[in-house]
């Protein structure tokens, strides 16, 4: 009995250890910052975590989408779409749910995030194996300074998102294409980007179920995916709801930001990486170093991501040579992080694509199959990256 409670609190020490690292890394961020107005940075404060599209998340919590002409409500606006319908109801709708327990909107969103984390943190322990090794502490580390990871304290969908992805991951692992779809369908109402794992789903007809005929394995990879998407339809639904049309999603995001269709994935990297943040959002009054050095830190952030995926990428294709396979989850995984790399660059999204690819956290199932000489460099480059782009978040410089 004692032995078994020694093993209970070894195996769910880490993952908590791992997400408090994780906030103690980003109040240190924050302590050495400044906000958009040039006062002090308070880590725990609503403020901190609350950016321009979080507004929108908490105005689906409080009160439903809406759509309409901007002029009709600000004359000198231009004559666009307004409205928040261009924003998934999976976050706003669990810290809706929050705020039932009487918590304020702010502090459920908070809650809702940070307790994602936790839950990420614990689930990528799981499918880690659960036992502390150089490997699997190293990936650990990683994962409180992933590239990105500013986000999963944010009033923002990314942590909630990517746990869904983690948990449609175990689902495949243990091969319950329930608890996949589950994930998958979170994942989709949470954030465009969890479209992936839809076509993870897919695939996973070619790499998962093999204790299935292949009739069976086509149904579950079907059928999973199918839910998965599903997510879209309930998003889609609420919005017609609301504002009596069903591509409410699509004409605000044609009318205010230009997207919607597929772009040229090259041209629009050189766009994210040439975007002017520097001369859009500088704080006021003097900056301190950090924040003076971190105003184009989305252009190191790029290289980064690019480099994580390539790492990810040959770390496979390396298995694949001397073990001729891959574990189901790293398949899964595999596949989810080159798709949420590209994502961005194909629908366009120029000025959000480093929270995008904070998802590409599921990829940590590989790094734990790398060289601590791989290993260790990467979790020194997150870590100085971590710095720089957190605190152009905290400068208020990142949307």
């Amino acid at each position: 009995m004692i032995e078994f409670r020694r093993d209970r609190r070894h195996g769910l020490l880490p993952p908590v250890v791992a997400w408090l690292v994780a906030n103690l890394v980003s109040w240190l961020v924050g302590s050495v910052s400044v906000a958009g107005d040039g006062s002090e940075v308070a880590y725990w404060s609503m403020d901190s975590r609350h950016r321009w599209d979080s507004g929108h998340y908490l105005s689906i919590a409080e009160s439903g989408y809406e759509m309409f002409w901007c002029r009709d409500r600000y004359p000198d606006f231009r004559d666009v779409m307004c409205g928040n319908v261009a924003w998934f109801p999976g976050y706003p709708m669990s810290v809706r749910a929050a705020s039932a327990t009487g918590l304020s909107y702010d502090l459920s969103a908070v809650v809702i995030t940070e307790a994602s984390l936790l839950g990420m943190f614990a689930v990528l322990w799981w499918l880690l194996g659960a036992r502390l090794t150089w490997a699997t502490g190293l990936t650990l580390a990683i994962g409180t300074v992933f590239p990105g990871g500013i986000y999963f304290h944010a009033m923002f969908p990314i942590a909630t998102g990517t746990l869904a992805l983690l948990v449609c991951i175990a689902g495949v692992k243990r091969g319950s294409w329930a608890m996949a779809a589950a994930g998958g369908f979170v994942a989709v109402a949470c954030y465009p980007v969890g479209a992936v794992a839809v076509g993870m789903l897919l695939l996973s007809v070619f790499f998962a179920w093999r204790r299935d005929a292949w009739p069976i394995r086509c149904a579950k990879a079907g059928l999973s995916a199918a839910v998965a998407g599903c997510g879209v339809l309930w998003a889609k639904w609420l919005m017609w709801q609301a504002t009596g049309r069903w591509d409410a999603y699509e004409v605000l995001q044609a009318s205010s930001y230009r997207q919607g269709d597929l772009h040229e994935p090259f041209g629009e990297m050189r766009k994210a990486y040439d975007f002017p943040f520097r001369h859009w959002y500088t704080p006021e009054g003097p900056l301190p170093w950090l924040v003076e050095h971190s105003l184009a830190a989305h252009r190191p952030q790029l290289w980064l991501n690019t480099a994580f995926v390539l790492l990810v990428g040959a770390t496979a294709a390396v298995r694949l040579i001397r073990n001729r396979r891959l574990d189901v989850e790293e398949w899964a995984a595999l596949v989810l992080t080159v798709a949420i790399f590209c994502a961005p660059f194909l629908a366009g999204a120029e000025m959000s694509w480093y929270r995008n690819h904070a998802q590409m956290f599921v990829g940590l199932l590989l790094v734990r199959r790398m060289s601590r000489w791989v290993q260790v460099p990467l979790l020194i480059l997150c870590s100085v990256q971590y710095f720089f782009l957190g605190a152009m978040f905290f400068a208020g410089v990142l949307v």
